[in-house]
């Protein structure tokens, strides 16, 4: 099942895929659900398609 929040059909697709490919890598399903929806979760944001998301801008320069 997908984080709660998904609700588009890609990002549904996207956490299955990830899902199984971890699964295929010999991951347990615990595991493979997580790292499916922390990614999956990451790109939403990355996106700006979770609630309360900021775009990530350019890194800030520390001074000196």
């Amino acid at each position: 099942m997908p984080p709660r929040g998904v609700t588009s059909a890609k990002r549904k697709r996207q956490y299955e895929h990830i899902k199984r490919s971890e699964s295929a890598r010999g991951r347990s399903n615990k595991v493979a659900e997580r790292i499916a929806a922390a990614t999956t979760n990451k790109t939403r944001r990355k996106k700006g398609e979770a609630k309360g998301s900021r775009k990530k801008t350019s890194a800030r320069r520390k001074s000196s």
